[in-house]
């Protein structure tokens, strides 16, 4: 497909692939800017009004105390970062969250717990915690770590619309940042999400020290996956005093632009979310990350534990660039 100035455009907009490969993938993220910056926004409008963001909420309804050994998580107990273990919320006490949260909004409310998989009696207080934010008109999401499929079921039976299980980043790369889980645990619990018939949310992490190629590797992992993710968050990495990744160097912003980019052509009709790591980017850089097809942000002050713009800045900005919340 050609434009009317010859240049080619790419994948057609209206065209969906499964089988990308490292390479290919590569190849895009090695255009010039402004050729990636056109073919992006070109597939992004074909998919989606450019001028809507879909608005989130994200709480952590279990903070602390995680066995595993995330390289970049504050929340391992495996790491002193000053974030203390603490129980699960009651129900009745996110619900009031997740009220506010649509009063501010947000047409998402996701709750995220730091486990490594959830106890059955605590995912029958989540599936009570799912039914409540469905009764007031929010599309519900969770994170609660590795899912069995009968934990899956149960969740889709109390009404969960999306579950968040990231892949990081790419499979050769995914040693270097995790040892307590491989990256087959991670597909399984998405595959058992998926046959549950469930919305999956799926991304990774940029800037950990990865790769071109590893970076290359992630979206080629997330776009040859049997069906896209519905959502894909793509973070870039926050550095926390006290983990493995604390010192890891900054990654060029338009690196982390170009990343938002290439998500965007290879998986074309998903919501890709420009997640953690806004409170420490200029508003210059998340307008690129618009303009590239992210369309979703997590609005609030805090992302599990870590900063967030506040909802003020973000709607200032989104003010200045003419861009409405998604309904």
């Amino acid at each position: 497909m050609a434009t009317r100035t010859g240049r080619a455009l790419g994948p057609r907009a209206d065209h969906v692939r499964h089988d990308w490969t490292q390479a290919e993938v590569a190849a895009l993220f090695a255009l010039p800017f402004p050729e990636l910056m056109y073919r992006a926004q070109s597939i992004h409008r074909a998919n989606f009004d450019p001028a809507e963001v879909q608005i989130s909420t994200l709480l952590s309804i279990k903070t602390g105390g995680c066995p595993e050994d995330c390289a970049y998580c504050p929340q391992s107990a495996q790491y002193s970062t000053g974030v203390k273990a603490e129980k699960l919320m009651s129900v009745d006490a996110v619900l009031a969250e997740a009220r506010a949260a649509k009063n501010a909004g947000a047409s998402r409310f996701c709750m995220g717990a730091a486990w490594r998989e959830p106890k059955d009696r605590d995912l029958e207080l989540v599936c009570a915690m799912v039914e409540g934010v469905r009764a007031l008109g929010l599309e519900s999401c969770a994170t609660l770590g590795m899912l069995q499929p009968a934990q899956a079921a149960r969740l889709k039976a109390a009404g969960l619309d999306y579950y968040n299980h990231n892949l990081d980043t790419s499979p050769e790369f995914y040693g270097e940042i995790i040892s307590t889980r491989v990256y087959q645990d991670r597909l399984d619990t998405l595959a058992a999400v998926r046959n549950a018939g469930i919305n999956v949310c799926c991304g990774g992490i940029v800037g950990m020290g990865e790769s071109d190629g590893d970076r290359a590797g992630l979206i080629a992992a997330l776009a040859s996956l049997p069906r896209h993710p519905e959502s894909v968050p793509i973070n870039m990495l926050v550095q926390v005093a006290g983990t493995p990744l604390s010192d890891a160097a900054k990654l060029d912003p338009l690196d982390f632009v170009r990343t938002i980019a290439v998500a965007r052509i290879t998986m074309p009709r998903a919501v890709v979310r420009l997640s953690a790591g806004r409170e420490d980017m200029s508003d210059e850089t998340q307008a690129l990350c618009f303009l590239a097809g992210a369309n979703s942000i997590f609005c609030g002050p805090k992302l599990l534990t870590t900063p967030n713009p506040g909802r003020d800045r973000d709607m200032r900005l989104l003010d200045r660039l003419g861009l409405k919340p998604m309904t």
